[in-house]
Parts: C-alpha cells; sequence; structure tokens
C-alpha cells in the first residue's frame, strides 16, 4: 500500500506535466495558475487510494485523478466570483488578477479538460465511470446552490443544512473512491460502500470543520476563529443554536445576524456565549461521531484485507483528529 503523502506527491508531479495551448493566453493562463497553488490534493489522492486498496495500477488511474482535481479547481474558480473573493490560498483569486469574464470562460474550459482526462480510462469502464463523474459534478452544484439560497433564509433546519453539505463537500470524496475502486477491479457492491464511507467521512469533516471555526486554535488551524459567525454562515452551530435557544438567546442571535455595522469580536464573544450556554458544541461533536461511526459501518462491510481495510480507518482517524 503506498502512502496517501505519496500519492500526494503523485498528483502534484502530475499536475506540474499538465499542457495546455499558450493561445489564447487569457484562457489557459488562469488554469495554469489556480493548479499551481497547490493545497492537498486530497480528492484526487482518495481515487488513487481506492484503486490501490482494490489491487489497480495507480500509475494508470492518474488522469482520472487529475480530472477530479482539475474538475475541483474549476468548482472553486467559479465560487471565487460567486463569492466575490479576493484571495485563494493566500494568493488573488483568479477574477481579481485577470477579470471576471476571464474567469468565467477559463472555468468553463477546465470542465471540459476535466472530462478528457476522466475518457482517458479504459472503454469497457468508460460508461460507468463517467455516469459517477457526471453524478457528482451534479450534485456539487446543486450543493452550491443551496448554499447561496441559505445564505438569504433564517429557517434552514438540519437536514436541510446536512443534505447541502452532502452535496457540495461529501459526494467528491465519495464519488472519487467509487471512481478509484472500481478501476481497481472493485465489484459495484463494494464500490457503493466505498463511495459510503466517502461521503459519511466528509460529512463529520464538515461538521468537524464547523466545530474548529469557533472552537480551534487559530495557531493551529490557521484560519481567524469565528469566520463563520462573522460572515453569517448557516453552520450546523448556528441552525441548531436557534432550534434551541429561548426566546431571549433567539432575540439576541437574530440582532447579531441582522447587524449591519459591528465589532468583528464582540459579535464572535456573544455569540460563542450563546452557543456555550445551550450547549450546541456537543450537540455537533455527537452528530460528527454519528456521521463517522456510519463511515466505519459502511467500512466493515466492504470485501477487503483485514489490513487494506485498517489502512482507511487510520485515515480516516488522520482526518477526524485534526488539532483543536
Amino acid at each position: 500500500m503506498r502512502e496517501l503523502q505519496d500519492l500526494q506527491l503523485l498528483i502534484d508531479n502530475a499536475v506540474t506535466q499538465l499542457k495546455y495551448p499558450p493561445y489564447p493566453a487569457e484562457l489557459y493562463e488562469p488554469i495554469y495558475y489556480i493548479l499551481s497553488m497547490g493545497g492537498k490534493r486530497m480528492r484526487p489522492a482518495l481515487l488513487l487510494m481506492a484503486c490501490d486498496l482494490f489491487g489497480g495500477d495507480v500509475e494508470k488511474a492518474l488522469p482520472p485523478a487529475l480530472a477530479i482535481e482539475v474538475f475541483h479547481n474549476f468548482t472553486l474558480m467559479h465560487d471565487d466570483i460567486m463569492d466575490n473573493a479576493p484571495l485563494r490560498r493566500g494568493k488573488t483569486t483568479v477574477h481579481e488578477r485577470w477579470n471576471q469574464n476571464a474567469a468565467i470562460l477559463s472555468g468553463d474550459v477546465m470542465l471540459i479538460e476535466g472530462y478528457k482526462l476522466m475518457m482517458q480510462v479504459e472503454d469497457r469502464l468508460l460508461r460507468i465511470i463517467l455516469d459517477i463523474f457526471n453524478d457528482t459534478a451534479v450534485g456539487v452544484c446543486e450543493g452550491q446552490q443551496l448554499d447561496m439560497d441559505f445564505e438569504t433564509r433564517n429557517d434552514v433546519k438540519i437536514d436541510e443544512y446536512i443534505y447541502m453539505i452532502r452535496l457540495k463537500t461529501a459526494v467528491v470524496l465519495g464519488g472519487a473512491l467509487k471512481i478509484g475502486s472500481i478501476l481497481g477491479g472493485a465489484d459495484m457492491k463494494d464500490a457503493e460502500l466505498i463511495a459510503d464511507f466517502g461521503e459519511n467521512l466528509g460529512l463529520a469533516f464538515q461538521l468537524q470543520d464547523d466545530i474548529l471555526d469557533i472552537y480551534g486554535s487559530p495557531e493551529k488551524f490557521g484560519k481567524q476563529v469565528g469566520g463563520d459567525i462573522i460572515s453569517n454562515k448557516k453552520t450546523y452551530l448556528l441552525i441548531k443554536s436557534l432550534e434551541l435557544a429561548d426566546e431571549a438567546q433567539t432575540a439576541e442571535l437574530n440582532k447579531w445576524i441582522n447587524a449591519k455595522e459591528f465589532d468583528s469580536q464582540l459579535k464572535v464573544e456573544a455569540v460563542t456565549g450563546i452557543y456555550n450556554t445551550v450547549q450546541v458544541k456537543q450537540c455537533a461533536e455527537n452528530a460528527m461521531h454519528e456521521y463517522a461511526e456510519k463511515a466505519f459501518e459502511a467500512l466493515e462491510k466492504i470485501n477487503l484485507p483485514e489490513e487494506n481495510k485498517q489502512y482507511l480507518r487510520d485515515f480516516a482517524d488522520s482526518l477526524m483528529v485534526r488539532e483543536h
């Protein structure tokens, strides 16, 4: 079994080998630019990991893994436009560095380049693999739309939130593992189970992200604490707190949500105070463990040698025990 770091390095090197035409420069330069920003390359590495676990050829699985990475970065490029984001991984976003139209068009061509890479799988598997890729891609778009819808709603329920993060975040992890397992020779039952493992792990990971945004240490987590509170992001913590809060707490939360001008630190302290009173962190941690447990249940049913299952268990543990 290859180590995750080795697979991530393999992807990193393969990304630098991707070649696009030099002309028109405004179309192709942004692609090189966003792909060169790095990141953890987790999604394509999962595809290679699943292929390896089922005894497949990791080198042969590189083009579809790159397809996942190019597709993921296409979604980031378009997300940044929708969010009006000035920075991505500490660097100027594509629409800021070039312009919005260039970013839209470059993103469009990235999606097509992703398909060209995905089509390099064997003909006998092409239709199955493309079906999974299509379902994954549509899910991500649906998730992004719901996320934007939620920004203007104050009545979002927990099950709607879980549905949204499943689509926006978790289905790509599941889809990558499913494609990789099929390329590695898994039957459809095991491919479904490993996708299930990935999706539930993705949900647990996102819930952990919500918790760490408020309760994580900024030095270890590398993010501003309370960023979600400042931007009124509908996270598990906010939605659940609105469910649990009494009348006075609800009024206080709504006051901060609706405030146009505020001191960021005061807002984070006040909202976190309510979170602590209604004990929402405990609820979020319970939900996180519940989805992690579902991931492990799916993993148990996969027809793989015990040592390969242990590899996936260790991977899940490493993902879920980030520094508080």
